[in-house]
């Protein structure tokens, strides 16, 4: 067990690594019987982290978080911090109601997480007392700092925002509903020092609109498979070349975008079917995920291929 350093240490270090980089959510490895495979995720993580990564967020959504049983979650939380060893730092998700999400806090305090992104709660809609409450009873019974991530049933209020900002542990907030008008009003509200950035699914689609609210730094799905075109549509972003912004923009992420709406789930799937064509042991998705038809991966290929010879790259 690794003792975490506090929220403020945290924040500044999470603060810093956003300023320098997009954030990646590693893939999570199976086996091609469903199995996790430790030895292909650490290959692979350790390469994603290669590609200097902001920080590095393992078990989270694009991790498939709500398929791994708890002895899974573990060894993905700690093959992680072992490969991270220290130098960025490491956000593992947790959810479902508070209960199961402190039991899955606790196995990323022993492995050594330095922070928690609280996913939604799981199936029901509830008030925002609930939704404040559901993070009172986390950062009640966990030290690690806890980021939240509002998305499908969770949106908070400016004023809920102010009172989960105010918990102890509670050090900022992933958006994943690029509702700009209610974001500004959060924004607002919150500490000067309170995190936030942008989750939307394919976060660069969307990634010029979110700067313009005071919110530059965002996740990146594209780091999991082509941190080669993630790192130069990062660079031309920060380098207000918007010429290159809307190359890549064109020509790779809107139509990786127009793939991805074809099918539930594909959010996942098709990062994942990236990977594999990149050579990557990550392996299938697990039910409910299906992976991409055969007409869907040849699209993706294509793409893939289109988007890594925009910079300078190959399959």
């Amino acid at each position: 067990m690794t003792v975490s350093a506090g929220p403020v240490a945290v924040a500044q270090r999470l603060r810093d690594g956003m300023a320098g980089g997009v954030l990646s959510f590693p893939l999570t490895g199976f086996r091609d019987d469903g199995t996790l495979d430790p030895d292909g995720y650490r290959a692979y993580v350790a390469e994603r982290l290669a590609a200097a990564p902001g920080a590095v967020f393992p078990a989270c959504g694009t991790g498939e978080f709500f398929s791994l049983d708890e002895d899974e979650y573990r060894q993905v939380v700690t093959i992680t911090v072992e490969e991270a060893a220290g130098r960025v730092p490491v956000v593992a998700g947790t959810g479902y109601g508070w209960a199961q999400a402190v039991r899955f806090a606790r196995i990323a305090e022993d492995a050594g997480a330095d922070a928690l992104l609280v996913l939604p709660h799981y199936l029901v809609a509830a008030p925002q007392d609930g939704l404040v409450a559901q993070l009172e009873q986390i950062t009640a019974r966990t030290p690690l700092p806890l980021i939240a991530y509002q998305r499908g049933q969770v949106a908070f209020t400016a004023d809920s925002l102010r009172r989960i900002a105010a918990l102890p542990n509670v050090i900022g907030l992933k958006d994943g509903h690029s509702d700009l008008d209610r974001l500004q009003r959060l924004t607002l509200a919150a500490p000067e020092d309170f995190l936030f950035f942008n989750g939307a699914s394919t976060a660069e689609i969307q990634a010029r609109a979110y700067a313009t609210v005071g919110v530059p730094a965002y996740s990146s799905a594209v780091h999991a498979f082509a941190p080669e075109i993630a790192g130069a549509f990062f660079t031309a972003l920060r380098d207000n070349d918007h010429g290159t912004v809307d190359k890549l923009l064109r020509d790779f992420y809107v139509p990786l975008v127009e793939l991805r709406d074809r099918v539930p789930g594909y959010a996942v799937s098709l990062v994942k079917a990236a990977a594999r064509l990149r050579g990557h042991r990550v392996g299938p998705v697990r039910a409910p995920l299906t992976d991409p038809s055969p007409a869907d991966l040849a699209t993706l290929t294509a793409l893939l291929t289109a988007g890594l010879d925009l910079v300078g790259a190959s399959l």
